[in-house]
């Protein structure tokens, strides 16, 4: 059964903060069946190196474009990150360095949203199983509790069918899916 989705305030444009196409896929198609209108924000990074973070951008571009979507290019500043991940470089996968990472980029999607006129924004990180929702939830209420005109909205993108549909897009778009979260510590974790 399909979600029956609303925002918390009722918007029918939200700035949607997205990771990758593959999980993007099925939550923009499900947010433009409820009406719903996200605004493709590409904010990661954390991608390394550049050519992979160049790849799933392009991928991110080429769906957005083939919905009529706009995107938005965070810039890639994969130094700052690693400033802000200093001292975390050890910790495991879901461990303090994914916070620190998740609070960085929604800290930004939400700077961009006061400063755009946008009431809500969301991620596409709550999609995958490889991450800890709580964190996720956990950095998105932080970042926008910077800018009160703002609402973390904290949906689970993991149930309604998302899962399934997120495949069949994959092969539909033949997209290119990769094989770790996107920083030079989790493709390290994959290796062992």
């Amino acid at each position: 059964m399909p979600l029956s989705i609303q925002t918390p305030d009722g918007s029918n444009r939200i700035l949607l903060h997205t990771c990758c196409a593959p999980c993007s896929s099925a939550i923009i198609e499900c947010l433009l069946q409820h009406s719903i209108t996200p605004v493709v924000y590409y904010c990661n990074p954390n991608i390394y190196p550049q050519e992979e973070y160049l790849i799933r951008k392009n991928e991110c571009s080429r769906y957005a474009q083939s919905l009529g979507l706009e995107i938005v290019d965070a810039d890639y500043d994969h130094d700052a990150w690693l400033q802000k991940m200093k001292g975390l470089e050890n910790e495991p996968e879901r461990g303090a360095r994914c916070l620190n990472c998740f609070k960085m980029r929604l800290l930004d999607t939400a700077r961009y949203a006061h400063e755009h006129g946008f009431t809500v924004i969301t991620t596409t990180l709550a999609s995958s199983r490889w991450k800890s929702l709580e964190q996720i939830n956990e950095a998105g209420s932080w970042a926008t509790s910077q800018f009160p005109d703002v609402i973390f909205w904290d949906q689970n993108w993991r149930k309604g069918g998302l899962q399934e549909r997120r495949l069949a897009i994959i092969k539909e778009y033949n997209f290119y899916n990769q094989q770790y979260c996107g920083c030079e510590f989790s493709i390290r974790s994959i290796d062992h």
